[in-house]
Order: structure tokens, then sequence, then C-alpha cells
């Protein structure tokens, strides 16, 4: 069997097939989030302390996973390392789960500064396009990027509350209308 056939088992034939079967589920969990999304957008304060959240939990099973690996490391230094790497993951997470509020000023801190670091970058980086490129587009991409980092932090602590919970809504919006419409295409190829 070839790279490009498509008859195997595993092709993208066979799991299109396998996923259009299953259509309504792909539908009924883009409903879902697209409503997740909708809440989270009527109450941006509580969605910014339940993102806070799963980061918190995430950051402590990094942690132990951490801690475990730094057993099986054979040098001392590279165990102290992955040791203190571990430890620092889990006190993080441990942090976010105590104080969501003081976890959620901190990465909106860092979401803006990285935000106007970032549309700076893409600005420079448009400077260095050749004419005939979308170097415009680039240029209104760091633009808009750099100004929303700049609203984040000139608002800041007060954006805080509202910034990743509404984040969080915007994506769950998009990710949930994404499912529902490729849920509905595989629909109209079943």
């Amino acid at each position: 069997m070839t790279a490009t056939d498509n008859s195997g088992p595993h092709s993208l034939g066979a799991g299109m097939h396998a996923l259009r079967a299953k259509w309504g589920w792909i539908v009924a969990f883009g409903v879902i989030a697209l409503i997740a999304g909708i809440i989270a957008l009527g109450s941006v304060a509580m969605a910014t302390v339940s993102a806070i959240i799963i980061v918190g939990v995430m950051m402590m099973l990094v942690g132990v996973v951490e801690i475990i690996a730094a057993f099986g490391v054979r040098s001392w230094g590279r165990f102290a390392f992955w040791l203190l790497l571990g430890i620092l993951y889990v006190v993080a997470g441990l942090i976010c789960l105590q104080n969501p509020f003081a976890a959620a000023t901190i990465l909106t801190l860092l979401l803006g500064a990285a935000l106007i670091v970032s549309g700076l970058l893409r600005i420079f980086l448009a400077t260095q396009m050749k004419h005939g490129t979308p170097w415009g587009w680039v240029v209104f991409s760091g633009l808009v990027t750099f100004f929303l980092g700049l609203v984040i932090v000139g608002q800041w602590p007060v954006s805080s509350f509202y910034v990743l919970g509404m984040f969080l809504g915007i994506d769950l919006i998009f990710l949930g209308s994404g499912w529902i419409a490729m849920g509905l295409a595989l629909k109209r190829r079943a």
C-alpha cells in the first residue's frame, strides 16, 4: 500500500466515512460549546475564574509528572532541576486554585504584554516583506494585536476580571460554530 492509497482501513476516506455516521454527535458537541461560549460571555468574571481553575489543575498535573520524571534522571544536577521545576508548577497551580483572581491578574498582565510584543514583531516583519506580498495585512494584524495589548495593559488590573473570560467565551463560540458547520457538512455528504 502506498502513501496515496485510500483503500486501506486507516485511510482518510475511511475516516471521513466513519465521521459521516457520527455527524449528529459532532453537531451536538458544537451546540454545547456554542452555548458554553454564550454563557461565558454572559458572566465573564465566572468564566475567568473557571479558566484559571483549569490552568491551575493542569499546572499541578504537569508538576506532578515533572516530579515523577525527576526520579528517572541519572545526574544529581538534572534531578534537582526537574524536581524544582515540578515543585514550582505544583505551587503555581495551588496559587491558581486558592486565589483565582490574583492569578488572573498576573496572567492578564502577561497576556497584554505578549500581545504588545507580538504586535510590534508583526509590524517589524511586515517592513521586511517584499512588495507584492500581503504586507499590508500583516501590518494591520500587528496593529490590531498591539492595540489590543495596550487596551488590556492600560485597563489592568481591572481588565483581569473580564479579559480571560471574554477570550474563553469567544473561543468557545468559534469552536462550537466550527463543529456545527463540520457536522452539517458531513450530513450533506452522508
